[in-house]
């Protein structure tokens, strides 16, 4: 009776350990963490080449809706807007 009870617990350990082990190979965590990790670093050292891209792109959109601003108000015939506000009737 003891032999039987000790054989299996060895057996649920040893089946815990086989499932365990497979469970390692195919998530891998450590693998996982370093790919975290190597992520966050790169992200933190293209942050100042992301936030100029960023800049520019907003320099970019604010400069054509300038222009397109201008156009509006130069063919308008109310004079009294001179670019200042968007025309939102046309």
């Amino acid at each position: 009776m003891f032999q039987e009870t000790l054989e299996m617990n060895i057996r649920r350990f040893v089946d815990f350990a086989i499932y365990s082990k497979n469970f390692l190979i195919r998530k891998n965590p450590i693998k996982a963490m370093i790919n975290s990790f190597m992520d966050g670093l790169r992200d933190f050292l293209t942050m100042n080449k992301k936030r100029k891209m960023a800049q520019y792109r907003l320099n970019y959109h604010m400069h054509q809706f300038k222009k397109m601003e201008q156009l509006i108000a130069e063919n308008n015939q109310h004079t009294f807007l001179k670019g200042n506000n968007l025309n939102e009737t046309r």
